[in-house]
């Protein structure tokens, strides 16, 4: 068993044939002659097309959201088995939406993340914030910018704030009260 093996001079060093040989990797695009490759449409920009061809008369279908919130779950025969939800009663006994609650419980929700972030900060600085000092930002007698200490500052800004959400979260009780009177008077009249 003779092999024979070649050698290429490569820089003035004796190398064998073999170890100059590289595998180049294959472009699964394909290349346009007389065109340089940085020219070619990106192959990311080519499957985007394909899809858009391809999927374009599906996406064109026009829609239609779904007004129930509730989906039916598809029994074993594929067909909608819809429950207790698909009565006429769950229909009527469903709250409308009424977007002063939405903003309400938003506003309470921020109130509470607050509250939480005063007594973190009440509980850091125990001896070292002077209350009364927040007390008469409260009450309107000292502004917020008079205060000199950081952190009485900063617990101040916070108790106003939570503050000003409690008055706001008043004012959209009331306006839901006179909302849902109004409501009310329309349907007995």
């Amino acid at each position: 068993m003779d092999q024979e093996t070649k050698y290429i001079v490569y820089d003035g060093i004796i190398v064998p044939a073999a170890a100059r040989l590289q595998q180049k990797r294959r472009d699964r695009y394909g290349h346009i002659k007389d065109l340089p490759d940085d020219e070619l449409v990106d192959p990311d920009e080519l499957e985007r097309l394909v899809y858009q061809q391809e999927f374009g008369p599906v996406w064109a279908l026009p829609f239609t959201p779904s007004k129930c919130v509730i989906k039916p779950t598809i029994d074993e025969d594929g067909k909608p088995n819809w429950g207790a939800f698909g009565t006429v009663d769950f229909f009527r006994y469903k709250p409308k939406f009424d977007p002063l609650t939405r903003i309400m419980n938003e506003l309470e929700e921020q109130r509470e993340h607050l509250l939480i972030m005063i007594g973190i900060m009440r509980e850091r600085m125990k001896d070292k914030v002077d209350y009364e000092v927040i007390n008469y930002v409260l009450k309107g007698i000292v502004d917020v910018d008079e205060i000199y200490d950081w952190d009485t500052w900063q617990l101040a800004k916070l108790s106003l704030r939570a503050v000003r959400f409690k008055k706001r979260i008043k004012k959209l009780r009331e306006k839901r009260r006179e909302n849902n009177k109004e409501d009310a008077e329309a349907l007995w009249n």
